[in-house]
């Protein structure tokens, strides 16, 4: 994501007036910082200091803003941040005796000038934790959403142990995507095993395709077939990235060992960087892997499905969306446009239920060619936008598991006053027919799982099985 800090030209006339206009009072003037959350524009400034001000501004933003914000309860965002401002303080051995949540009525504007008295109280006893007090109580606002896409972008002290590198070069397979496991591991399902060795530190220790993870860091990745917290250490997010102890088990020769991965950088292949990669099958069938939905992929794709046709032809294409996090709900409708004309796409709507419909781009030229697409727990977002227009207009079959549940709603930025980033959707998606796809995800047509027994032997069945269909 990147973050954008800079002035909006609206918020920069708003305190060129502030220069020369009396003064006003104090809650007057904070209604008026606290309610200034606008899209950001230009170069970003260097950001500043995480305030009280910054928390403030944050949450009336949320409630102005989010797609729910106008039903939400406020006080349980308050609560959560309150819960990590405490947090943070016992982690700190620093706790106060006025570190008490204030009695809360519901009543938005009260309810924060309640909190706010309190929160100055904690922190003005441990000035030397002010700024990370103020960073864990926004980070956690935000969090209360439960909303995946939401966040806020900002800079991370990182700590002297940490590796920012490219991981443990280690593809998993447990049925789920990364950023599911980040924040509800139960999703999960077993077994968790290697998928692919992509190099660095898995390639290193000798790691196959097929190894089972019997545990990481001493904890089993399951227990009685519910994923357990220990999964999240192999889909680190900042900070968390750490070496990881595996031990595995070789079903082929029955060996069991113990390794320990260190994050680092490593030679990538770059096939595998690109987000379009495509050739042909069987003489008659175009395969396109389409690792996201990143600006003109979708153009990309239709541009390499062309040079395939080149020449011969094609009973069908096998789209390969396993992987794909997502991206640019526009590059969605395109490429389903190339199947179907004249259809909704999707619907993006607000709390009380109006909607914006997404509709197909018919200036698109159909391909009148049959469509499979390979989905799995990793495709997610824009590619689950794609996924379930394919499902509900017909225009092909999706091979594969479930997808991933990851789309909330295209995410907005707004620019807070230390120059970080807040970004939330402003409309929930539903998918052609209306229907909830987020935490949900998109069911394939023919479920077809990969195995330990399959990723050992370099089997592909959910590519197998496309192929079988097309050739009917």
């Amino acid at each position: 994501m990147t973050v954008i800090r800079t002035m909006t030209a609206g918020l920069a006339l708003l305190l060129a007036a502030a220069c020369t206009a009396p003064t006003p009072p104090r809650s007057e003037a904070k209604t008026a910082a606290s309610t200034a959350c606008s899209r950001p524009q230009g170069r970003p400034a260097a950001e500043t200091a995480t305030t009280v001000d910054v928390i403030e501004q944050a949450y009336f933003c949320i409630l102005g803003n989010y797609y729910s914000g106008a039903t939400l309860d406020a006080r349980s965002l308050l609560t959560a941040a309150f819960a990590a401002l405490t947090q943070e303080l016992n982690r700190d051995g620093r706790d106060v005796p006025e570190a008490t949540m204030p009695a809360l009525t519901g009543d938005r504007k009260a309810d924060w000038t309640a909190f706010e008295t309190t929160y100055r109280k904690i922190t003005d006893q441990v000035p030397a934790l002010r700024d990370k007090l103020a960073v864990v109580t926004l980070e956690a606002l935000v969090a209360a959403l439960g909303d995946n896409h939401a966040a806020w972008a900002h800079d991370v002290k990182r700590p002297p142990d940490y590796y920012d590198g490219d991981g443990y070069g280690l593809g998993l397979e447990a049925n789920v995507n990364g950023p599911q496991v980040q924040g509800n591991p139960g999703v999960a399902l077993p077994p968790l095993f290697v998928t692919t060795v992509q190099g660095g530190a898995a390639q290193t220790a000798g790691l196959r395709p097929g190894d089972l993870i019997e545990s990481i860091n001493g904890s089993a990745p399951f227990i009685d077939g519910q994923a357990s917290p220990a999964l999240a250490a192999l889909y680190p997010r900042y900070p968390q990235a750490r070496p990881v102890r595996l031990r595995l088990l070789r079903q082929s020769s029955g060996r069991r060992w113990s390794v320990t991965l260190k994050p680092g950088l490593y030679q990538r292949d770059l096939a595998t960087l690109q987000v379009v990669q495509s050739k042909l099958l069987d003489d008659d069938v175009a395969y396109v892997r389409m690792r996201g939905f990143a600006p003109d992929s979708a153009d990309r794709v239709l541009n390499a499905i062309s040079r395939l046709r080149t020449g011969r032809t094609l009973t069908g294409v096998v789209l390969d969306l396993r992987g794909n996090g997502g991206g640019s709900p526009q590059e969605a409708i395109r490429l389903e446009s190339a199947f179907v004309h004249g259809k909704a796409t999707a619907h993006l709507c607000t709390v009380d239920g109006k909607c914006e419909t997404l509709r197909t781009d018919d200036t698109v030229p159909l391909l009148n060619l049959p469509l499979m697409v390979l989905i799995d727990r990793s495709c997610a977002s824009a590619c689950e936008h794609f996924s379930s227009s394919v499902k509900d207009l017909r225009a092909g079959q999706l091979i594969g598991t479930r997808t991933a549940g990851v789309i909330s709603g295209p995410a907005q930025p707004y620019l807070l006053a230390n120059n970080t980033t807040l970004s939330f959707p402003t409309r929930h998606h539903l998918g052609p027919d209306r229907e909830v796809i987020d935490r949900i995800g998109v069911p394939p047509d023919h479920h077809v799982p990969l195995t330990p027994q399959d990723a050992a032997a370099g089997r592909d069945p959910a590519l197998a099985k496309a192929l079988t269909l097309l050739h009917k």
